[in-house]
């Protein structure tokens, strides 16, 4: 689903990726685990196709297309989804807009029809119920004083686009025993045979929850160690 090669990459100067290879197949989780300032989140805002991060060397395969050929738009469209650490607050875009029309624009690149108001409130309100999401949010402003149920908007939005390749970078990050189990819950929901999750974290906690079946040590802008779900428990010791 997603091949790495000898990717390298940096910020102005500052070189924050140097020399990545990973490879995750379809029906796979893979956690990503290191020290601050190690280059994780740098790995997922150049997956993303964030600006002011530029790639000088190697390649990044996505189902078989060159990633780094493709916009932001078009990477999204294509099924890559990224689950922000610290999502931002968009004053005056409802949710139930947003999701639309994120929604209809994945559906019509897929060539599958668009879903109408009356379509889409049915499934958005089918899918926030499953998640346990407060009606009321719904009605909000995307991430407007949602006070700590922002992790849960972004698992909603992977429950309504059902994209194939989801990084999780720091879902875990502010969130209480009981939050945190209800975003596992959640992400554990959507797993399947044909997506993968690269889960970006510091804790070993949130591995206890969201399982994965591969687990990489990032250390100074590269992988140093790879191992089964045994290596993150050996890393909090």
């Amino acid at each position: 689903l997603l091949e790495i090669k000898n990717l390298h990459a940096r910020v102005e100067d500052k070189e924050i990726i140097k020399g990545l290879d990973l490879t995750v197949n379809a029906g796979e989780v893979h956690a990503i685990m290191g020290p601050n300032g190690a280059g994780k989140s740098s790995l997922s805002n150049v997956l993303a196709g964030k600006d002011g991060y530029e790639v000088t060397d190697g390649s990044i395969m996505f189902k078989g297309q060159n990633l780094l050929q493709m916009s932001t738009e078009e990477r999204a469209r294509s099924g890559l989804f990224l689950s922000m650490q610290y999502p931002i607050e968009i004053p005056g875009v409802m949710v139930s807009n947003f999701l639309k029309q994120s929604l209809n624009s994945v559906l019509k690149h897929r060539g599958e029809p668009e879903l109408d108001t009356i379509g889409f409130m049915k499934l958005l309100k089918t899918k926030a119920a499953a998640l346990g999401i407060n009606p009321e949010m719904l009605k909000r402003f995307v991430n407007v004083g949602f006070s700590g149920g922002e992790k849960r908007f972004e698992t909603l939005q992977m429950a309504l686009l059902k994209p194939e390749f989801c990084i999780l970078d720091e879902i875990d990050s502010g969130l209480d025993i009981d939050a945190l189990k209800t975003v596992s819950d959640g992400v554990n929901s959507l797993r399947s045979p044909q997506n993968a999750f690269l889960v970006i974290t510091h804790y070993q906690r949130l591995l206890n929850h969201i399982v994965p079946d591969v687990v990489h040590i990032f250390a100074d802008g590269r992988i140093i160690k790879t191992g089964d779900s045994m290596l993150a428990q050996q890393l909090e010791k």
